[in-house]
C-alpha cells in the first residue's frame, strides 16, 4: 500500500523500525495536502516548515534511541476548533481570523507529546456549530468521494483529508454527532468516547455549562485500529476539566465476540433512513451473529423524545449561548449557518425538561441491562449535497447517543448507489469503548472499511 494510505499504527511500527523515516512521512502528506486541498478546501493553515523540523529531529531522535511515544514521528491534522500553539486557530469564526495561541489544547499537546507532528488545522464550521462545514474565512469543504457533497460537519474538513491521504489522523469534537457523521459520509473510522473520558480543555467549546455533558473529544483516521491506539493517548484527567474521571480502559483485544449481546434497530421511528443504509445495519447485524454473538432487533426506548428534549434545550436559553461565545471571539459577523435565537423557557419549564432528560437517560439505561452493544444508522442518508439545507435528514441517530454520554464509533461498512461511503454506529455501555472498538473492528474486516477515492 501507498505510505500515505497506511494506518497510523501501521507508520508508527515502520517508523520505530527505520523501514520509513518521519520525514519521508511528512513530505508525502505535504505533496499529498498540496495536491487535493485545492478541490477539497479540508486544511485551512499549513504549519510545513516546523512540520519538516519536527520530522529531522523525530528522526535524529530515534537514531540515537530515544523515540518520544508511540506515535513517534506520525503526521497529523488537528480540527480548527482546538488550541495550536504557534498556530492560527480560528473555530471558524471571524473574530478569531488572526488569533495565535500561546498553547495546545489538551488533546494536541498530548499527541505531539507522544511524538505525533502537527502537519495543519483542518475546516470546522463556525464555533463547530453546523453539520455543514463552512465558514466566512475559508469557505465549504468538499467531499472526497464526490466534490458536489459536503463531508457534514462539525469534523467535516477532518475527515475529508484524512479519507483522501493527507493525514493519518485528526482529533474531533462531537457535540450531537460531529465525528460520527463526518466519518460515515467520508468513509473513515471515527470515535466519540463516554461522557467524562477526555478533556475538552482548549477547545473553543470546552469544559462547562448546562450542556457540557453533551460535549465529546475523540479520534478519526482510516482505520480502527487507530483509534484503539489513539483513545489512551488523549484519555485521563488533566486537573482543569472537572468533569473527566481516572476510569480505567478496556483492552479491545481481549473481548470476546461470541460473549456478546447486541441489539439493531434500522430506524429510530421517526425518520425511516435509505434502503442502502438499512441494508448495512442489517448486514452487519448478521455478521455479528456469525460471529457467535447473540443477536436481537430491539432499539431502545425514547429515542423520539430524548431528540425533541434536546432541540428544546438547545434552544432554551434564546440563543444567549452562543451570543457569550461571539462576544468572546470578538465577531462581528456571523455565518448563516451558525444556529441563533430560540425561545428561551422560564426556569420552571427549564429545570423540568432538565428533570425529563435524566429520566429519559435512566430508561434508556436499563435497555443496556441486556444488551452490550447496539448496531444503528449514523444518519438517514449519505453526503449530502453543497447546497442542501442545514443539517442532514436525520442527525439525531447520532444526538441521542451525546444525551445518553454512552461510547459510539462509526466505521465505513458499503456504499450508496451514487458510490458515496455508508457507515455503521456501534453504540456500548458506559466506559465500554474497547468492547465498541472490538466490535467495529470486526465489521470492517468483514466490510473492508476505508477504501480509496478517486482523486
Amino acid at each position: 500500500m501507498d505510505l500515505i494510505y497506511l494506518s497510523a499504527a501501521a507508520l508508527a511500527r515502520e517508523i520505530r523500525e527505520k523501514k520509513i523515516s518521519s520525514l519521508e512521512a511528512v513530505k508525502a502528506c505535504l505533496a499529498r495536502i498540496a495536491k487535493v486541498n485545492p478541490q477539497l478546501n479540508a486544511v485551512v493553515q499549513l504549519c510545513a516548515e516546523r512540520a519538516l523540523a519536527e520530522a529531522r529531529e523525530a528522526d535524529t531522535l530515534l537514531a540515537k534511541g530515544n523515540p518520544k511515544g508511540p506515535l513517534h514521528g506520525v503526521p497529523m491534522t488537528s480540527k480548527d476548533s482546538f488550541d495550536t500553539a504557534g498556530v492560527v486557530s480560528t473555530g471558524g469564526t471571524l473574530g478569531r481570523k488572526d488569533f495565535i495561541p500561546a498553547a495546545d489544547a489538551t488533546v494536541v499537546a498530548r499527541v505531539r507529546a507522544a511524538g505525533a507532528i502537527l502537519l495543519g488545522k483542518t475546516n470546522t464550521p463556525e464555533f463547530t456549530l453546523s453539520f455543514n462545514t463552512t465558514n466566512l474565512i475559508y469557505g465549504p469543504t468538499k467531499n472526497p468521494y464526490n466534490l458536489n457533497r459536503q463531508p457534514s460537519g462539525s469534523s467535516g474538513g477532518a475527515a475529508a483529508i484524512i479519507a483522501a491521504g493527507g493525514s493519518y489522523f485528526d482529533i474531533g469534537s462531537d457535540y450531537a454527532g460531529s465525528i460520527r457523521v463526518p466519518s460515515h459520509a467520508c468513509g473513515i473510522a471515527g470515535l466519540k468516547p463516554t461522557a467524562g473520558r477526555v478533556p475538552r480543555t482548549g477547545h473553543i467549546i470546552d469544559y462547562g455549562g448546562a450542556f457540557e455533558s453533551f460535549q465529546q473529544i475523540g479520534p478519526l483516521a482510516r482505520r480502527v485500529e487507530d483509534l484503539a491506539l489513539l483513545l489512551p493517548i488523549i484519555a485521563g484527567p488533566d486537573y482543569l476539566d472537572a468533569a473527566i474521571a481516572p476510569a480505567p480502559l478496556g483492552d479491545p483485544a481481549k473481548v470476546r465476540l461470541q460473549a456478546l449481546r447486541v441489539a439493531y434497530y434500522t430506524s429510530n421511528g421517526a425518520l425511516d433512513p435509505t434502503p442502502e443504509i438499512q441494508r448495512v445495519v442489517q448486514d452487519c447485524a448478521r455478521q455479528m451473529g456469525e460471529a457467535g454473538a447473540k443477536v436481537e432487533e430491539a432499539r431502545p426506548p425514547l429515542l423520539k423524545e430524548i431528540g425533541e428534549i434536546r432541540g428544546k434545550l438547545t434552544a432554551a436559553d434564546g440563543g444567549a449561548h452562543v451570543q457569550r461565545l461571539i462576544k468572546k471571539a470578538g465577531t462581528r459577523q456571523t455565518a448563516p449557518n451558525l444556529g441563533l435565537g430560540g425561545e428561551p423557557l422560564t426556569s420552571p419549564q427549564f429545570t423540568e425538561l432538565v428533570e425529563k432528560l435524566d429520566d429519559c437517560r435512566s430508561r434508556m439505561l436499563e435497555f443496556l441491562e441486556n444488551f452490550d452493544v447496539i448496531l444503528c444508522p449514523p444518519s438517514a442518508v449519505p453526503a449530502p449535497p453543497l447546497d442542501a439545507p442545514p443539517g442532514p435528514p436525520g442527525w439525531n441517530y447520532t444526538s441521542v447517543y451525546n444525551l445518553t454520554g454512552w461510547p459510539a464509533a462509526v466505521v465505513r461498512a458499503g456504499t450508496s448507489p451514487e458510490g458515496l461511503p455508508l457507515g455503521i454506529q456501534i453504540v456500548g455501555r458506559p466506559w465500554a469503548e474497547h468492547v465498541v472498538l472490538a466490535v467495529a473492528a470486526h465489521i470492517e474486516s468483514k466490510t473492508g472499511g476505508w477504501q480509496k477515492p478517486q482523486l
